[in-house]
């Protein structure tokens, strides 16, 4: 019976981590898609409780991905399959341990899907914070300004490894999200220049990492785990009782997270068409 209890409760943090991303998921991209003309040709498919996001300019997995099945959901797949394929689009569904069952990966199989990777999500609650001495002397973590978006995308652009050409949409496409609720954005400055960006979402008392980036030029200097810190201790202060996160297993961002104290919540399975 005890372990039985525990095997509940991992399967219930797991529902808890994956719901906040839907969560952030779903803000973020009604919040793009009600720009005037909906620029991006943003579309959100709802089956049962799992989403499918789309957008017509940005081909990547992240905005093109189905989140939430279950176990049972086996049914839906050919409707999201169906949905992304009459747009000429390839999408990843993402499978969460505990919560997909096997009728569900091979109904997938089914489709033309296989497993193509992995991608970790991390939690924390407050007792599990580790405490941390003051960041470096050159290093001022502060609230982005609203009439500073052009920097935020310059320093997401360059910091992932994006063209410039992607600041003016990478900038309208945050700067939706600066006046509603649960967003905040911070910039990480070194000696007073721009070096790091970050971005939080809350939502229902957890607390989601959404993004961050730091200049090629800046790393090294404990720049990202500052921004962990600063996002984490506001997460806690408003009230929130769990703060989760997500990154490649075993990546520089892994290290950074369980550094401040995360753990991994799960690694979950990415599908995508073969």
């Amino acid at each position: 019976m005890q372990e039985t209890n525990r095997l509940k409760s991992l399967a219930e943090l797991a529902a808890e981590i994956e719901g906040s991303e839907i969560a952030y998921m779903l803000d973020r991209m009604a919040a793009i898609r009600d720009r005037p003309g909906n620029p991006e040709g943003i579309e959100i498919a709802r089956v049962g409780q799992a989403a499918g996001f789309y957008s017509r300019t940005m081909p990547w997995a992240t905005f093109n991905t189905v989140k939430g099945l279950r176990s049972g959901d086996a049914d839906a797949l050919a409707e999201f399959v169906d949905f992304y394929r009459s747009r000429e689009r390839k999408p990843q569904f993402e499978l969460v341990p505990g919560l997909a069952d096997q009728g569900l990966m091979e109904r997938l199989s089914g489709l033309g899907f296989g497993q193509t990777g992995f991608h970790t999500s991390m939690a924390m609650t407050a007792a599990d914070a580790l405490h941390a001495g003051p960041p470096a002397d050159e290093l001022e973590i502060r609230p982005l300004r609203e009439d500073e978006f052009e920097l935020y995308a310059a320093v997401h652009c360059r910091g992932t490894g994006l063209p410039d050409s992607g600041i003016a949409p990478v900038a309208a496409n945050n700067r939706v999200l600066y006046d509603r609720p649960g967003w905040r954005f911070y910039v990480a400055l070194w000696e007073d220049r721009p070096a790091g960006v970050a971005v939080s979402h809350m939502s229902e008392g957890t607390a989601s990492l959404t993004f961050a980036a730091t200049l090629p030029e800046y790393r090294g200097r404990g720049i990202q785990t500052a921004l962990l810190r600063s996002r984490i201790s506001d997460a806690f202060a408003a009230g929130c009782g769990l703060v989760v996160g997500q990154c490649a297993f075993g990546s520089q961002s892994h290290r950074n997270m369980e550094r401040v104290g995360m753990r991994v919540g799960y690694v979950r399975a990415s599908w995508t068409e073969r």
